[in-house]
């Protein structure tokens, strides 16, 4: 059960139906449960998308927003079946939908005469295509028909247009609440990261240090990662979406971990790399404070009215000037960057908006390819990173193996950057006390 009341999902339906146009309906299906093997199903999670709109977390469910004449919220369910709960738990069934989701109305989700119907009676249908099997035979079934009998009504078929063009725009602005159950998650995820730096020690494997962090997210409540952890010290550092996890610590790695834990849906996303015996090198320390002083430059840059681009610059710029500082490249900051040189080293970006996913819905550019610009209540990743991984080797044998990420979890606010995840420790001296 979401510790959001119910009025908050009413209130992001209300905002939704304001920019649906006349005459129109959105459908949106819900998550299914998939085997895992013989009976035995994946945990289930709600699609982000539904839950977001609805707070309901059962599977197969389908959801439908009228707006013809009225504005009508309209659920189909599971059935509610006794026999079955013993084995599978506790359904809300049509009856209680309304009150306790407040649905207007609510249908067993085998009852698909009355969702056709809905269907096409609108001029417009807000639905993703591919989305849903279950939803996509059921459109084309009904435009079969439609075609039947389009010569004798002369009504043009109702248009289909993809609802996530309304639906990222409210997503990507946080309201309080939402920061809240963010900060909550992102609260857990440090403490798991200081059992972690605290627990490593040679001779570990990478697998045991996650199990030492996640076990700190359950017993603070999260029953789940918001995506699978990356635990990487040595050359698995330059791999950015290494999830082995079975490598031993070895004395002079290093190790990066890129995790975060999940709140009643919303994610946490941090990465910090510390040395296994407590101590940097010489090498380890050039490039790690190169990296924190690219995510500390580029936080300053999270600013309204700056574009989601600025902060990629500035930390970009940085590492590439501290790349020529430490003759690991030679040619100039504007030809570095204009030809890619620093490729090898940084080949992903600095941002990414965070919310109910890891990489949370959101435009990062316009249709006349603009940058986003940064408003109020958006929550974006600040995650700069330097690796000498396989494809540096070409280029320099210097810091060989050496992979460093620092990422921070930024709030755009009025008065500037705020730093929710400020508290987890990245200085050297705090990481090696």
């Amino acid at each position: 059960m979401s510790k959001l009341d119910q009025k908050h999902f009413e209130y992001r339906r209300n905002k939704l139906f304001k920019n649906m146009e006349d005459n129109s309906v959105l459908i949106l299906g819900g998550e299914v449960e998939k085997a895992r093997n013989n009976d035995v199903n994946f945990e289930f999670r709600q699609d982000s998308v539904f839950w977001y709109l609805s707070g309901l977390e059962e599977p197969d469910a389908l959801m439908v927003m009228l707006k013809k004449d009225s504005e009508q919220y309209i659920l189909f369910l599971q059935e509610k079946k006794i026999e079955e709960e013993v084995w599978t738990g506790y359904k809300i069934g049509t009856d209680k939908a309304k009150s306790f989701y407040l649905a207007d109305h609510s249908y067993n989700n085998h009852e698909t005469d009355k969702f056709m119907d809905l269907l096409f009676s609108c001029e417009r249908i807000y639905y993703n295509l591919g989305s849903s099997k279950k939803i996509d035979d059921l459109i084309f079934q009904g435009l079969e028909k439609f075609q039947r009998t389009k010569s004798r009504s002369g009504t043009p078929n109702p248009m289909i247009i993809d609802p996530s063009i309304l639906i990222d725009r409210l997503r990507l602005i946080k309201t309080k609440e939402e920061i809240n159950l963010m900060q909550k998650a992102i609260d857990i995820t440090a403490e798991g990261f200081r059992k972690a730096i605290e627990n490593t020690s040679e001779g570990l494997y990478e697998y045991e240090i996650q199990e030492i962090m996640e076990k700190e997210f359950r017993m603070q409540g999260a029953k789940r990662n918001g995506y699978p952890s990356i635990v990487a010290s040595g050359k698995n550092a330059c791999i950015l979406h290494y999830v082995s996890n079975d490598k031993k610590l070895e004395n002079n790695d290093l190790i990066l971990i890129d995790a975060g834990s999940e709140w009643d849906y919303y994610s946490a996303d941090i990465t910090r790399t510390w040395p296994v015996n407590g101590r940097f090198s010489s090498e380890q320390k050039d490039i790690y404070q190169l990296v924190l002083e690219a995510n500390s430059k580029a936080i300053e840059e999270c600013k309204v009215g700056n574009t989601i681009n600025e902060p990629h610059m500035k930390a970009l710029t940085t590492m590439v000037e501290g790349l020529i500082d430490l003759k690991v490249l030679n040619e100039s900051v504007e030809e570095i960057i204009e030809q890619r040189l620093y490729f090898p080293f940084y080949m992903h970006s600095t941002s990414h908006w965070l919310g109910l996913d890891v990489h949370d819905a959101g435009n990062y550019k316009d249709l006349e390819d603009n940058f986003t610009k940064l408003e109020a209540g958006m929550v974006l990743t600040i995650e700069p990173g330097l690796y000498f991984g396989d494809m540096a080797q070409n280029i320099t044998k210097n810091y060989k193996n050496i992979g460093i990420r620092i990422e921070d979890d930024i709030l755009i606010d009025r008065s500037g950057p705020i730093n929710l995840s400020k508290d987890i420790p990245k200085e050297i001296t705090k990481l090696e006390k």
